[in-house]
């Protein structure tokens, strides 16, 4: 060995993988067609996904750190087909940290005897995504690179300013001219041999936009076993004896690590006692093995810097999933982690008040601000001698300064009814010290001012939003979603597409679950300031939405005002309701049956038939309403959400006389019951789960919208919804207490009908969708579906919940 292999040897260390799906005994091979996935831990502890899609021959290593970064490249046999990659090793081996070089090793194998590799891609897993929704990984190797329109677009702007002010802004890149930014957009392939015997190795890097850090992918082969030669931006291997090609791959970054949580700081000591208990009740278990492999999903999701919301598709920051699985997991989770999640939040608030709903990291950060330059640019050459163009080029320069600024994505809005809930629900637990809540609140180590400003800037907002309907509960004053163009709405809540929405203005889980719960939450955290001993209306003076005449200031000072408010949304619910008879629903039922499938159609009718779906009347809280104000008939999850929330953790005690708490139950039972009501007429499909929506009681241009958008529809399950559900039912038995008994033994059986059907479906997964294979309804890994999920993980909770429901 070289001097510098044997140094390189002594570097690394070998490591088995945290997680490998699918795992045999926990997951079903065949449904995930030939994809494949391991996570390691690289020196800094930071996650590394690798996943090998048999399918697509498309292998991605996703690198989970302060960059969000990608590696890809594309397999292919002799033929030109997807190869069938497979590991060809245990593990891996990790290298430390040298020169702010991270780098991990392993090995991989094609059962065939000639191997194609191309479509190099090293950057940010948000372009991989693009790159494989455009469909250009099944493009022929060597046509033309994947180009970036932003990019363009600013390499396009500095090419049209004058020479000075051109060399003025290069310079800010670390470049000597256009050409050397434009060869920095595609990596460089190059392969050597360092002599007889010696291993053969191509290596791709990648250079940042500014020039600041690398990404390299090397392809190593032993020339006695495999003969390997570039072709231009391709690497083609053939096996010398045989039909296997073995090869090892090696990646590294000096992209910016995260610092990573342990199950200790992340945790209860509960929590850890239970699930400790779990492994020595039933060692090596399905169960005891799968409450471990959601431990570590939710490691490997976890930082001091953030929690992300997936890997590998979302390997960022995601201000609902933060928010939404923090309240799933109080049960579970060390206090500090909600005082951490709110942090987070208010860290990346906007001006307005506003929740980051993802952020923009490296590469597509630069992406994002070179699509600003290009625009400040433009401008600036229309004014020509115009006085204002000064300001647009510094600016234009403030731009490349700072590429790599994260940005934030402010246009969801469910996210600003949650974090209100999460904060209050913090504020108001009496294990949190009050001398912590207080510091927490006045601290402004982390900029834009102390934490209680930014949260009255939420809360502000929140009161603004919403006092119109307070004012005049009418449908047109719910809280809309913003237009776009052709008349129609931009889904801004959780099932985010028009479609999942199915083309509706005001969504049901946004105007009649969480702005009501946010409102209470408002009066919940000005309760607690005062307890802390920071009264509201002392702080009017410096924070304008504390202001008399704002919404939140007079609900600051007038808690009767707010108390009106707070009732008058609790009763937006009505807008949503959708009542059918016996013969209206067999009607509708009948009439969406009809356009499926034949072999769909007569085995759900037989269905129906058999188990009696359609003979009963149906209740449902509407998706969302028409831009008339009108429910839209999509039967939906979203009331999940509305049974895990109940009256709120801590909430002031409501009237409790009989007729509230009959209707209490009533509702209660309307959403349990939808879950538990068979498909075509309810939402749940035997060894699959409730599915995300049922669109038979909504017109057909609904129906043909799902067929061909399944993300949010009656083809899919999502893991998300199933927890919020059995987390639900759990609460509700924990709160009844015994007083009744039918009502407790209906709730414990939908929850073990629910739960029955999703373990026998074979996934705990973001979400999953289903086929029909052999006349009936089976589970299959949905395409774009995460492998670890931080509302998947929340299963944690569930188990925790359900062991102390009993039977």
């Amino acid at each position: 060995m070289t001097l510098i292999a044997i140094l390189l040897s002594a570097q690394l260390q070998v490591t088995m993988p945290l997680l490998s799906l699918p795992e045999p005994g926990l997951d079903d091979s065949a449904a995930y067609r030939g994809y494949q996935t391991r996570f390691f831990k690289d020196a800094a502890g930071n996650t590394l996904q690798i996943y090998l899609d048999g399918r697509e021959g498309r292998v991605v290593h996703l690198w989970a750190d302060a960059e969000n970064e990608s590696i890809g490249f594309t397999a292919r046999d002799g033929g030109g087909r997807p190869a069938p990659l497979r590991w060809a090793g245990p593990g891996a081996e990790v290298a430390g940290l040298r020169r702010g070089m991270r780098s991990l090793e392993y090995q991989l194998a094609a059962d065939v005897p000639q191997l194609h590799l191309g479509w190099f891609l090293l950057g940010t897993m948000r372009v991989e995504r693009d790159f494989q929704y455009m469909g250009r990984h099944r493009a022929a190797f060597g046509g033309a690179p994947f180009a970036l329109p932003e990019m363009d677009r600013l390499l396009a702007a500095l090419d049209r300013l004058e020479p000075a002010e051109r060399r003025r802004q290069l310079a800010l890149l670390g470049a000597r001219d256009v050409a050397t930014l434009r060869a920095r957009l595609q990596p460089t392939v190059a392969a050597r041999r360092a002599g007889a015997g010696a291993e053969w190795v191509a290596r791709v890097v990648q250079p940042s936009f500014d020039g600041r850090d690398t990404i390299v992918l090397e392809l190593r082969v032993d020339p006695r076993r495999v003969d390997a030669v570039r072709a231009g931006d391709s690497i083609s291997l053939r096996a010398r004896a045989g039909a296997t090609v073995p090869f090892t791959v090696r990646v590294s970054t000096t992209g910016d690590p995260l610092t990573p949580l342990t199950r200790q700081e992340i945790f209860s000591p509960q929590f850890l006692a239970f699930l400790a208990a779990e492994q020595r009740a039933a060692p090596g278990s399905t169960r005891a093995r799968m409450l471990e492999r959601q431990v570590r999903g939710v490691e490997l999701l976890s930082s001091r810097e953030k929690l992300m919301a997936g890997l590998p598709t979302y390997a960022t920051y995601f201000g609902r999933d933060m928010l939404v699985s923090a309240l799933m997991m109080r049960s579970i989770w060390r206090d500090e982690m909600s005082e951490f999640v709110v942090a987070s939040a208010l860290r990346k608030l906007s001006p307005r008040g506003e929740v980051s709903h993802e952020e923009a990291l490296g590469g597509q950060a630069v992406r994002e601000a070179a699509a600003e330059y290009a625009d400040l640019i433009d401008a600036y050459t229309r004014l020509g001698a115009d006085a204002g163009r000064d300001t647009l080029l510094e600016r234009a320069r403030a731009v490349l300064r700072d590429m790599r600024r994260v940005r934030e994505n402010y246009h969801m809005i469910d996210d600003e009814f949650q974090l209100p809930v999460l904060a209050a629900r913090w504020l108001a637990d009496p294990a949190v010290p009050a001398r912590r809540k207080r510091a927490f609140l006045l601290d402004s180590s982390d900029g834009g001012g102390s934490r209680l400003t930014r949260l009255m800037r939420e809360l502000g907002l929140v009161s603004r939003l919403t006092a119109a309907y307070a004012d005049a509960p009418t449908p047109a004053n719910l809280v809309s979603f913003p237009p776009r163009d052709s008349g129609q709405w931009s889904a801004a809540s959780w099932r985010d597409s028009r479609v999942g929405y199915a083309g509706g203005r005001y969504a049901m889980d946004v105007n009649a679950i969480w702005v009501p719960h946010a409102l209470e939450s408002v009066g919940r955290i000005l309760d607690a300031l005062r307890g802390l001993g920071l009264p509201p209306d002392s702080l009017g003076r410096a924070m304008p939405e504390l202001a008399p005449g704002a919404p939140l200031g007079r609900y600051a000072r007038d808690s009767v005002a707010l108390r009106r408010a707070v009732e008058a949304w609790r009763g937006a619910s009505h807008h949503f309701l959708v009542s059918l008879g016996p013969a209206e629903l067999r009607s509708r039922v009948a009439a969406r049956l009809a356009a499926m499938p034949e072999a769909e159609r007569a085995y759900w009718a037989r269905l129906a038939a058999d188990a009696r779906a359609d003979q009963d009347s149906l209740t449902f809280l509407a998706v969302a309403l028409d831009a008339q104000g009108l429910p839209i008939g999509v039967a939906n999850t979203d009331p999940a959400t509305r049974l895990f929330l109940g009256d709120g953790e801590g909430a002031p005690a409501r009237p409790a006389d009989a007729a509230d708490a009959e209707r209490v139950r009533r509702e209660v039972l309307r959403d349990v019951r939808l879950f538990t009501r068979l498909y075509p007429a309810g939402l749940l499909v035997d060894r699959v789960g409730p599915v995300a929506a049922n669109d038979a009681y909504a017109p057909p241009a609904v129906w043909r919208d799902f067929d061909r958008d399944r993300y949010h529809g009656p083809r899919v399950v999502w893991g998300r919804e199933v927890n919020l559900f059995l987390l639900g039912v759990a609460a509700r038995v924990a709160a009844s207490g015994g007083a009744d008994a039918a009502y407790e033994r209906e709730l414990r059986d939908a929850a073990r009908r629910v739960q029955a059907a999703v373990e026998a479906s074979g996934f705990r997964s973001e979400l999953w969708s289903w086929e029909f294979v052999n006349g009936r309804p089976a589970a299959v890994r949905y395409g774009s579906g995460s492998d670890v999920q931080l509302w998947s993980t929340t299963d944690l909770a569930v188990q925790y919940a359900l062991s102390r429901m009993g039977r």
